[in-house]
């Protein structure tokens, strides 16, 4: 259930840079010059929103050379899709039965 769901992939995930963040590794593994050029952020900026996604486990990062490469996570993703759908089929049934509680 989502309740399980991890607090900090949520918060990770919610933030619009890094939103922006795991939209561009979705299509490619990229450096963090590659994001750089893509956001406009600042790279010590991009470097904390790396770490926070990181830190979630929503990316991976490669070494290579001078560069850090970063790869996204599609199973930390597919985790996550899987809690709302069951939340949605919960909300599904709920309306189909007309539960609802009784006021006092």
């Amino acid at each position: 259930m989502l309740m399980s769901v991890d607090t900090d992939l949520m918060r990770a995930l919610g933030d619009p840079l890094r939103l922006r963040i795991v939209t561009l590794l979705a299509h490619e593994t990229l450096c963090t010059t590659h994001l750089v050029a893509e956001t406009g952020a600042r790279q010590t900026n991009l470097s904390n929103h790396l770490r926070v996604l990181r830190e979630a486990g929503v990316v991976e990062t490669e070494p290579c050379g001078r560069f850090t490469y970063y790869r996204l996570r599609p199973e930390v993703l597919t985790g996550l899709s899987e809690g709302f759908a069951q939340l949605a089929g919960l909300a599904r049934r709920t309306r189909a039965d007309d539960r609802k509680r009784a006021c006092p």
